[in-house]
């Protein structure tokens, strides 16, 4: 399976279980704004700069070539703008950054253009679809070896039929909704494709920002050096035990409120094999952000691993089913929220005319039980395999199978 539709898949699979004229007052609501800001290392800081990077690439970003302090990174930023107001003419709308973003003095918040939506029911299909196969296998909590009861199996066809398994009983994760064009009468983006330009390495969030359009409100608000991107996640251990378990260790980064870690996984026999470092069943699996207000809740759930976490062991049943494994470690931040300031003498009846959140987390995406101290063409086989395998496999060629090359 591809590189970058793995995790999708598996995050697809949980989630379908799962003064008006001045802006003094909005009317309809306020418009909103969201930041999200990602530092993604690994194969994540290929998969951030777009396309599909080369297997030679990937093996550069895991051996530390091109990142700050050893480690390959990128910085993401996400902006997105909704408005419940409609512009006389075409919408226009920007972000104006402080200097220390280095990536440019103004970006433009585009709106996008010829998206489909929906103009009246939907028609049946009268055509002949193949019934899905194949199974689906979940594991979670850290450890040695997978618990009693474990793995929960989920059959793609009773799925598909309407069929809901106790795996998917409940879900925990409340996903997080930013603006989007389905929300927000007038909705802007950044990046898009009109500015190819990114944030460097070394750009910073901190400073004074300035979103402002002819759709929505000025909004002014400074960020501090708390309210910045995360460190890159760092892993120190990643290597399988003689048990076949492989114990993860990585370094703090400074800020982090919460840790996740999953993998996600195709067997030989075709199943998918799914795990996460929570000590609790669920459906859903945190790869995306989750609301700073839902993380002590989350922690004490054990959803969520609590920020003095720095390791967990993905238990040997969990490498055996699927040695071939993308990995994924998550290291939630904290958030930054904003709102029009009451102006003095107003009514009681005052209602803010805009509202902004910066959201930040730092991800770090790579294979599990691969260590990257050199090339070594005898260490490519997983925990699992035959003591007698046919022919073992160099790392190179484990990331080409996973990379779909």
């Amino acid at each position: 399976m591809a590189l970058r539709t793995l995790f999708l898949t598996g995050a697809a699979i949980g989630a379908a279980v799962l003064g008006a004229a001045a802006f003094g007052q909005a009317k309809g609501g306020p418009a909103v704004y969201w930041m999200s800001a990602d530092t993604v290392s690994g194969f994540g800081a290929l998969a951030a700069d777009g396309g599909r990077p080369s297997a030679g690439a990937v093996m550069g970003a895991m051996m530390g070539r091109g990142g700050g302090g050893g480690a390959s990174y990128s910085r993401t930023l996400t902006l997105q703008l909704g408005s419940p107001q409609r512009p006389a003419g075409a919408p226009s709308a920007e972000h104006l950054p402080p200097g220390g973003l280095l990536a440019g003095p103004s970006l433009p918040l585009i709106t996008p253009q010829g998206v489909a939506r929906p103009v009246g029911p939907a028609q049946p299909w009268s055509g002949q679809m193949e019934k899905p196969r194949g199974r689906m296998l979940i594991y979670w909590g850290c450890g040695e070896h997978a618990r009693p009861g474990q793995p929960a199996v989920i059959d793609f066809a009773s799925l598909s039929a309407g069929k809901m398994p106790p795996a998917f009983a409940s879900a925990m994760l409340k996903p997080m909704t930013p603006p989007s064009g389905a929300t927000f009468t007038t909705y802007g983006e950044w990046p898009n494709e009109r500015t190819k330009s990114r944030v460097p390495k070394a750009g910073s969030l901190v400073g004074e920002h300035v979103v402002r359009g002819n759709y929505s409100p000025e909004m002014r608000f400074t960020l501090g050096p708390g309210q910045d991107f995360l460190a890159p996640v760092g892993l120190t251990a990643n290597a399988p035990a003689p048990s076949g378990s492989v114990p993860l260790v990585w370094r703090p980064v400074p800020g982090a409120r919460a840790w996740f870690a999953a993998t996600m996984g195709s067997g030989a026999n075709g199943d998918f094999v799914m795990w996460s470092s929570s000590e609790a069943q669920a459906a859903a699996m945190a790869v995306d952000y989750v609301a700073e207000a839902d993380l002590p809740r989350l922690i004490q759930q054990r959803a969520l691993m609590p920020a003095s976490a720095d390791r967990c062991t993905v238990p040997a049943e969990v490498a055996r089913a699927a040695p071939q494994s993308m990995l994924m470690l998550i290291a939630f931040g904290g958030e930054a929220n904003f709102v029009q300031p009451k102006p003095a003498g107003t009514p009681a009846s005052w209602r803010p005319a805009w509202t902004a959140k910066l959201r930040t987390k730092s991800t770090h995406m790579g294979l599990l039980g691969m260590t990257m101290p050199g090339i070594d063409d005898s260490a490519g086989q997983g925990p699992g395999d035959p003591a007698q395998p046919k022919k073992k496999k160099s790392k190179l060629g484990r990331i080409r199978d996973i990379m779909g090359q």
